[in-house]
């Protein structure tokens, strides 16, 4: 029998996949299971128009990132920061306070897509890198400013 598997199954294949197996272990584990689903024609049909429409959904988030990707590239954000003497920050400029920047700024990006990368402890100049998509990752530079 015929099946597609709407899983990913230990020594038979990945999601998606059309595989032939027994007559007895499609009923009773895979069926069961809802680990697949008989590949009749009308079901491989239905598969393929799903499979296209999530292929051109991830292609309009691709563009959308390189859209938004080619705004924030090479932006400069200022941010204001306590500090004591000398310019030393009170604690180090942390993923979430560039959140909240880009935030306000119009940019929803969550803090674990955000990477700083060199740590800045005194009142400067630092990049951080944005995955904006799999794909997609921009630099933005950040100015801290003594409060």
């Amino acid at each position: 029998m015929k099946v597609i598997l709407l899983s990913d199954v230990k020594n038979l294949g990945k999601a998606d996949a059309i595989v032939e197996v027994s007559d007895g272990y499609a009923r009773n584990c895979l069926f069961k299971q809802k680990l697949a689903i008989e590949a009749t024609s009308a079901n491989i049909n239905s598969y393929k128009i799903k499979k296209q429409a999530k292929l051109a959904a991830e292609k309009r988030e691709l563009a959308a990132a390189e859209e938004d990707g080619k705004k924030l590239a090479g932006k400069t954000f200022k941010l204001a920061m306590k500090a004591g003497e000398g310019g030393k920050l009170y604690g180090a400029l942390t993923a979430q306070e560039v959140a909240t920047l880009l935030q306000k700024s119009g940019y929803e990006i969550d803090k674990k897509n955000i990477t700083i990368n060199s740590v800045l402890k005194n009142v400067g100049r630092t990049t951080a890198t944005v995955k904006l998509h799999s794909q997609v990752k921009v630099d933005i530079n950040i100015e801290v400013e003594a409060l």
